[in-house]
């Protein structure tokens, strides 16, 4: 079985409430962090990342994709 996707994002972005709008318009399963709650979320988002700190950060098994429709 595949791994869910995740996105990494901020509840105020809009590229992320896009990405998560997207994602759910598409059918496609998908865990949504909010990297504001806490430290360890944002850590882990900047492992996925490379440490950039722009949101969204889209992991879809061993793709990682920053940004969302070309932000």
């Amino acid at each position: 079985m595949a791994e869910k996707t995740l996105i990494f994002g901020k509840d105020e972005c809009p590229y992320t409430l896009e990405a998560r709008s997207d994602y759910s318009r598409r059918n496609i399963p998908f865990d949504y962090i909010n990297v504001l709650k806490d430290s360890d979320s944002m850590e882990r988002m900047l492992k996925y990342s490379g440490g950039k700190r722009k949101v969204p950060v889209i992991v879809e098994g061993e793709q990682v994709t920053i940004g969302f429709n070309g932000t």
